[in-house]
């Protein structure tokens, strides 16, 4: 339960939280990627952070939940509970749109808008289509897919046609 006596602490308590970088793509802040969800404090003083990891089995949870802890920790907050929240699911939908510049200056072309159905289950296409991923570098629409995988299963490699150089994508999630 939050009191109006702790707003200022959870205010910055969700500030610090906030701050910390992704492991995997150090330009971003976990509120940019959207995997921060809550930060609140308890009635007994307790902060709780909610963290939702991009995708179940994520390497870098470990690592955001040890950096939030130790960060809240080392602002003077005694006691720090890092949940891991799995509902609703994290989508690329929640990337900023700060962060998705941030992606773009970091070199990786930020996701469309992922695609949502309005009842039933998730149609799957399982066609491959041509999709339009402008070049982070030059903004060229002319680019292609070289490899669905790259340094993270999140990501996937393109090259841009006009420039010519490759370059990393962000998937739709």
């Amino acid at each position: 339960m939050v009191t109006a006596a702790t707003a200022p602490d959870v205010r910055r308590a969700r500030e610090i939280a906030a701050q910390v970088p992704d492991p995997e793509l150090p330009a971003l802040t976990l509120a940019d990627l959207g995997v921060l969800r809550d930060v609140v404090i308890t009635a007994d003083g307790t902060v709780v952070a909610g963290l939702t990891p991009t995708y179940s089995g994520c390497p870098a949870m470990a690592e955001m939940r040890a950096e939030v802890a130790a960060r809240l920790h080392a602002a003077g907050f005694a006691r720090v509970e890092i949940r891991t929240v799995l509902d609703p699911p994290w989508t690329t939908d929640w990337i900023t749109p700060a962060g998705r510049r941030k992606l773009a200056r970091y070199g990786i072309a930020p996701p469309g808008t992922a695609p949502r159905p309005t009842t039933g289950p998730t149609p799957l296409d399982l066609l491959p289509t041509r999709r339009r991923v402008p070049c982070p570098h030059c903004g060229s629409a002319d680019t292609e897919e070289t490899s669905r995988f790259a340094a993270t299963s999140c990501r996937a490699l393109r090259r841009c046609l006009a420039c010519r150089e490759p370059f990393e994508h962000m998937k739709e999630i």
